[in-house]
């Protein structure tokens, strides 16, 4: 009997000492399913790329980037209420320390802003977030392994040369109708 006290005494100070705080991934898993949001998953494939065109600099950045992950709230006459209480929610995960702002722009009701989780080097996610309180908000996580500025850079010529699959954005098109 005391070996199943103390093995559940242990199960629950394991649990308990689980974090149990927010995060966007939480969030993400939470709401996928919420008919107030539109979840897509976006693949490296989605570039569509002639990779012999590439540089051995933007090869590698692409390389390190995994996916894409994109939730965004569309807000409609019945659904006010629950827009202003996620946006508050994902305002909070965001000010966590572990969310490192780059930048920002407009104001706290609206506009956007640009984190990173990692160190300048080794960035494991990128999190772009815009909100309108017109149309609602959006959280794009973009993750990689050991990004950096400068992967980033050529991430972004990576695109422009890029023949984006808009197959894969199809879900987003409900979101901007």
């Amino acid at each position: 009997m005391k070996m199943i006290y103390g093995i559940a005494l242990i199960i629950s100070l394991f649990l308990i000492s689980c974090n149990s705080e927010p995060t966007l991934q939480k969030y993400f898993v939470e709401n996928t399913e919420n008919k107030n949001f539109v979840a897509l998953d976006v693949s490296p494939d989605i570039l569509n790329v002639d990779k012999t065109k590439l540089s051995v600099a933007q090869i590698d950045a692409l390389k390190s980037f995994d996916k894409m992950n994109v939730l965004a709230f569309r807000l409609n006459e019945t659904n006010k209420a629950e827009f202003e209480t996620e946006r508050a929610k994902v305002d909070l995960i965001l000010k966590d320390k572990k969310y490192q702002q780059l930048m920002k722009f407009g104001s706290g009701k609206e506009g956007a802003s640009v984190s990173f989780v990692g160190t300048d080097e080794h960035i494991e996610e990128f999190v772009f977030y815009a909100n309108k309180k017109e149309n609602g908000f959006a959280v794009v996580r973009i993750l990689g392994k050991d990004m950096n500025p400068t992967s980033v850079m050529n991430m972004i010529s990576v695109l422009q040369q890029s023949n984006i699959d808009l197959e894969q954005l199809k879900p987003l098109q409900q979101l901007l109708k």
